[in-house]
């Protein structure tokens, strides 16, 4: 008997065990259907195109504010129905920072007393600094 081999009788298994890798394909899913959401940032806004803009200097992330070319409002992620609603909503998200700034992107479709009004909501819920978020013109 060689002493290097070691036989014990036993062997090998010709049948794959996808047990495994059922369980991390079913986690993956379940990562996947819970971060999708997350990756949705923000809706299609055409912003107006502006050589130099001066923007603001700013300690902290500063609110954004969008209207689409349809005249929907968004405050940061969250879509506001009722245009109504805007100043409390502002007030509420603008209670506990020290630094009450705004950046407010519309876009280059929207009716200009649109983004007035929404202006107007903006300084009506105490917010002095606002800025307007364009992009630079193409070449």
């Amino acid at each position: 008997m060689d002493v290097g081999r070691r036989d014990s009788g036993r062997k090998t298994l010709s049948q794959i065990n996808v047990t495994p890798f059922v369980d991390v394909m079913l986690v993956l899913l379940i990562i996947f259907m819970v971060t999708a959401p997350m990756l949705d940032q923000g809706f299609d806004v055409n912003l107006p195109e502006v050589a130099d803009s001066p923007g603001i200097a700013s300690q902290g992330e500063p609110l954004l504010v969008s209207i689409d070319r349809r005249g929907g409002i968004r405050v940061g992620r969250e879509a506001v129905k009722d245009p109504a609603r805007l100043v409390p909503l502002l007030q509420q998200i603008m209670k506990g920072r020290t630094e009450k700034e705004v950046l407010l992107e519309a876009d280059r479709a929207v009716d200009y007393g649109r983004v007035m009004q929404v202006m107007a909501a903006v300084r009506a819920a105490g917010i002095n600094r606002v800025g307007m978020v364009t992009q630079p013109p193409k070449e």
